[in-house]
């Protein structure tokens, strides 16, 4: 006999020479014993462990340089590996401990067994979840879709996690749960249709560039609008501006359509598009009497007085007979408007020069003649963005009595009033 089965007797040795219990009895309250100071043992080992070297570890990692074992301390990853650390030791004493009693050796063992796959998933997990927070700090790795990747590889690991505890538990060879696997195919395909649709979409998201962390994006038939902050394997979290969270599930990324502003936050400048509606019945041509008002406008008096000139030469050579004002060519006030915006827009320090800057004058409606502002803002911060827009239109809707135009609005009961008095 051995020395270590001499140890594993010693109790037995001794309630044989001073008790008169049988042979089994001895035996069981030998095991007993030894399961005690096992539990001791094991208790010791989880507390140095978990007091002693995990503070060790711990300070080591904060006078280190790098992050990576700040975050290992952080998701518990040394913590999980002592405690696998310590079953691993019970597991080795249990196989002897129990060599007495089979089968409760055996349910010992298998339970011991469970616990070592479950703790061994529990460390690569929190392995993996420092690996995630770590590329997370990364500037190349922010805005990817990481926690999809890691949830998949956790699927796949718990499947294979749950098939080695059922073949400890049954006691069957694991390549016979591989095989009836397949013929459960059908089931899991059924089972795991959202995760499979959800982990091809996060692909073909990350690999097609179509969302990152922090893109603003809108899908109203969601009620999404707001900020990206999380993209996983099942959903995409978005932060909308009234600082609700819509939760859209992954795979309707590339099944609906959606809008990503993106371009906008990488382009040189936010798009201001907005009209203003001019009365048709207030746009009229320049008299001379206006158009010398219209020169003391700083912005367009070189304009007026260079196209004025070019049009009474046109005049003068054609001969054209202007007692009739609409005879020959002129200025309308609608036209002098539209360049005095245009050249106001040019100056204007918030508008970026080298992007687009048209004042477009749309279709006529039924309410009158749509005058588009169509430029880009420099600063594309919502706030600072809404405020350029509003102070822009401020001046150029204050500006229009000047040109003798009229803004379209619908009647209030004041207007109706006034006519009738």
């Amino acid at each position: 006999m051995t020395e270590n089965k001499l140890a594993l007797y010693y109790f037995y040795d001794l309630l044989k020479e001073y008790t008169s219990l049988s042979d089994f009895y001895a035996l069981v309250f030998n095991a007993v014993i030894n399961s005690i100071l096992l539990a001791i043992l094991a208790f010791i080992l989880f507390k140095v462990m978990r007091g002693f070297a995990l503070k060790i570890v711990s300070r080591m990692a904060a006078k280190s340089t790098t992050q990576f074992d700040d975050l290992l301390v952080k998701n518990k990853t040394f913590l999980n590996l002592s405690n696998l650390i310590v079953f691993y030791i019970v597991s080795a004493l249990t196989d002897e401990l129990y060599v007495d009693f089979v089968e409760f050796e055996s349910f010992i063992s298998h339970a011991i067994s469970v616990l070592i796959v479950v703790f061994s998933i529990w460390t690569f997990r929190s392995f993996l979840k420092t690996v995630r927070d770590y590329l997370k700090t990364l500037d190349n790795f922010k805005d990817k879709p990481i926690d999809s990747y890691i949830q998949v590889v956790m699927i796949v690991l718990w499947m294979i996690g749950l098939i080695i505890i059922f073949s400890i538990i049954t006691g069957k060879p694991l390549i016979k749960f591989l095989v009836g696997l397949g013929t459960l195919s059908a089931v899991l395909l059924l089972v795991f249709k959202d995760t499979i649709l959800g982990f091809v979409a996060s692909i073909q998201v990350a690999a097609n560039d179509t969302v990152r962390i922090g893109d603003w994006i809108t899908m109203e038939k969601y009620g999404a609008d707001g900020d990206v902050f999380e993209i996983n394997l099942a959903s995409v979290k978005v932060r909308n501006f009234d600082k609700t969270i819509t939760t859209i599930p992954t795979y309707y990324l590339i099944s609906d359509s959606f809008k990503n502003w993106r371009g906008m936050s990488q382009s040189g400048g936010r798009r201001i598009k907005r009209a203003i509606i001019i009365k048709s019945n207030s746009i009229k041509y320049l008299e001379r009497e206006k158009v010398e008002e219209l020169k003391k406008i700083h912005l367009i008096t070189n304009y007026i007085q260079h196209r004025q000139e070019e049009i009474d030469k046109h005049n003068e050579a054609n001969k054209v007979d202007k007692s009739l004002l609409i005879n020959g060519r002129n200025m309308t006030n609608f036209g002098a408007y539209r360049k005095y915006i245009d050249e106001y827009l040019n100056i204007h320090s918030a508008v970026n020069k080298d992007m687009p800057v048209m004042i477009r004058q749309l279709a006529p409606t039924t309410q009158g003649v749509p005058l588009e502002i169509y430029c880009f803002s420099k600063d594309k911060v919502w706030k600072n963005y809404e405020y350029i827009m509003a102070d822009i239109f401020d001046h150029i809707i204050a500006a229009v009595p000047y040109f003798d135009l009229e803004i379209y609005e619908l009647p209030t009961g004041r207007d109706i009033d006034l006519k009738k008095a």
